[in-house]
């Protein structure tokens, strides 16, 4: 009997080309994850609701690898799609497939297909998952792709997501089960192609979720009837089952799954790399390498064991969490030890592979409730790699600095002349701080903490992560530390704008003040800022265009990307534009460029035209526009959105 999560093979005589190798299916899975859970979610009926799409093209994804580690079933010779690779063009296949068996009616005599259940994995408990809103065009084209049947959202998503000619969707289409292609093409017509830029919006983006509760006084009561029968079955268990040993000395880690020399030294304490604490004084590198080991647990075995057992198996009661696209296994080798200690009341382990960073913690009165946390740190030198999160309590948060650091302070970022607070420094341990990272309702003010070095001051941002991120101001092809006056005047409106970058992975985040604009009722200019959050896995940039107008205590955002090259260093260049009411009640488009812009054009429902980085036009309230830009040196521009 063949598993379900293994394709059938081609029958004799049907295209096929190649065998593919699991390693390399599941090194396309894990590369082109995002991709695949966005084809499986566009491709789940709508009927489903927003947050069991989000769960379910999950699971789709996860389950798209073969379980036989010999081979995977023959690709057809259809294109393979991302650069030739076959192993993405299988799971590819496997995600279609399985989407539209999800959309499949349920039978009464038939038994029902393993995607038409709800997922076992992944599951949320207590909250709501759901991508973020996006604007009335996206809204427009989710109810059109409703509208459609499974088949022809699959076609329509695999033309205009996956860009693949007509005779490759037939395909995978045919490869999928679909039995009538050609209706399918057909009915995917029905929505223009001009639409095909939508999809890859953070509307149908399921690895960009919001979170919400769910029903709290239904849960409040099946968490009431849920600890009754759990003390029952404690009750009865009691009476046979022997007392065992607890967690045992691996503490929260899982079974044992495998016994080699490697494996064996990764999770030996007694191999822990431990760098002296005079190491960086005379080391070419100012990074993680090169940070001592410190703590007062640094040399409890019994806690080191457990840390490195839970990194490599994490059990089912551990809390893991990482950065976007971190790895989650085992370290390769023997880890470097950075600290072990208590922090407020839990005991905290901090390791470094040369990639990650991991912080394990665990109650100081036992294992129950352990949680690992990983955060990608590869090619972090310098300011970042000045701080890590130690740990978090009260709404605020300690960290651990480089030994390097001489001095560290926070200060408000929302209030330049606020000045800097000093902070006590005990063995690289910061006082607590007041972090933003948690801070829920209107932004007022947004802390961030001032390290100090021999090469001067530096700015680094609390988003929620292990690893603060780096605050920059000026140009990007020369971005420098957001210290002085100027750059702290340039981020003062703008500092509440960080939260859009929360939990994104962000290494960076500069701020340009790109140009001022005249207002045309004469109240003065208005400041045109992009920031632009650059992340450690390099994808997955976020370049927010914002406008303030004198006197108001806090800039707004008028334009967002994500993963553009606008306003960094491949392309220093940025237009974006603003719908703006006067005091006296009329309404312009305002439009504004970097330096280097010769001449502005918009289009759509504002129409106008002008010279230079700068234009004004006479608008009406709602209007919709389209911004074209030309270079001084001929090439071309668009407005951000």
């Amino acid at each position: 009997m063949q598993s379900q999560d293994v394709a059938p093979r081609p029958a004799p005589g049907s295209a096929a080309d190649r065998i593919v190798d699991v390693e390399q299916a599941e090194a396309a899975l894990v590369e082109h994850y995002p991709r695949l859970v966005r084809l499986a979610y566009l491709v789940l009926p709508p009927g489903l609701g927003r947050g069991r799409r989000v769960l379910t093209a999950h699971a789709l994804a996860q389950r798209a690898l073969p379980r036989r580690r010999a081979c995977a079933p023959a690709v057809p010779a259809q294109s393979t799609g991302r650069d030739g690779d076959p192993g993405y063009a299988f799971v590819r296949l496997q995600v279609v497939r399985t989407a539209l068996e999800a959309g499949l009616p349920m039978r009464l005599r038939a038994w029902p297909k393993r995607a038409q259940l709800p997922p076992l994995l992944p599951q949320a408990w207590g909250l709501r998952l759901f991508p973020h809103s996006g604007g009335a065009d996206e809204l427009a084209l989710d109810q059109r792709l409703s509208a459609l049947s499974g088949p022809a959202r699959a076609a329509y998503v695999l033309r205009g997501l996956e860009k693949l000619p007509d005779g490759d969707v037939r395909e995978v289409l045919s490869e999928a089960g679909v039995d009538d292609v050609d209706g399918a093409l057909r009915e995917s017509g029905k929505i223009p192609a001009a639409q095909y830029a939508l999809l890859g919006s953070p509307e149908f983006d399921p690895c960009s979720l919001q979170a919400r509760p769910t029903d709290l006084m239904r849960r409040r009561q099946h968490t009431r009837a849920g600890l009754a029968a759990a003390a029952a079955l404690a009750v009865c268990g009691a009476l046979v089952v022997l007392p065992g040993d607890g967690w045992g000395p691996d503490g929260a880690a899982a079974p044992a799954y495998a016994q080699n020399p490697a494996a064996e030294a990764a999770l030996d304490p007694g191999r822990l790399v431990k760098v002296s604490p005079a190491a960086w004084k005379t080391s070419p590198r100012t990074d993680f390498s090169v940070w001592p080991a410190r703590g007062p647990l640094a040399g409890d075995t019994a806690l080191l064991r457990r840390a490195l057992a839970v990194w490599a198996r994490p059990g089912e009661r551990v809390r893991v969490s990482a950065t976007p696209e971190t790895p989650f296994g085992g370290p390769a080798g023997p880890p470097q030890l950075l600290y072990a200690g208590d922090v407020d009341n839990a005991r905290v382990v901090i390791l470094y592979d040369g990639l990650r960073i991991a912080r394990y913690a665990e109650p100081k009165d036992g294992t129950a409730g352990a949680a690992l946390d990983f955060a990608r740190v590869d090619g972090a030198t310098g300011a970042e790699a000045g701080a890590l999160v130690l740990g978090r309590a009260d709404g605020n948060v300690r960290y651990l600095t480089a030994p390097w650091v001489t001095k560290a302070g926070a200060r408000d970022l929302s209030k330049p002349g606020a000045g800097v607070m000093d902070m006590t420094l005990t063995d690289g341990i910061t006082s607590p701080l007041a972090s933003p990272a948690t801070q829920t309702g209107t932004c007022t003010t947004w802390n961030v903490l001032q390290l100090t070095d021999a090469t001067g001051s530096h700015l680094l941002g609390d988003l929620g992560e292990l690893v603060p991120a780096r605050l920059t101001a000026g140009r990007p092809a020369a971005p420098e530390e957001a210290t002085d006056a100027q750059a702290l005047r340039t981020w003062a409106p703008f500092a509440c704008s960080l939260a859009d970058a929360r939990g994104q992975g962000v290494r960076t985040v500069n701020a340009w003040a790109y140009t001022r604009q005249r207002l045309p009722d004469a109240s003065g200019a208005a400041a045109w800022v992009c920031t632009r959050a650059e992340t450690w896995r390099g994808d997955g940039s976020r370049v927010l265009a914002q406008f303030h107008t004198p006197g108001g205590l806090f800039g707004a955002a008028v334009a967002k990307a994500g993963d553009v090259p606008a306003c960094g260093p491949r392309d220093p260049h940025v237009l974006a534009g603003v719908l703006w009411k006067s005091k006296g009640g009329d309404w312009y488009l305002l439009a504004a460029g970097d330096k280097a812009t010769a001449s502005i054009r918009s289009t759509g429902g504002v129409r106008g035209s002008g010279q230079g980085n700068l234009l004004t036009v006479p608008a009406k309230q709602g209007a919709q526009a389209g911004l074209e830009g030309r270079l001084t040196d001929g090439r071309s521009v668009n407005g951000l959105r």
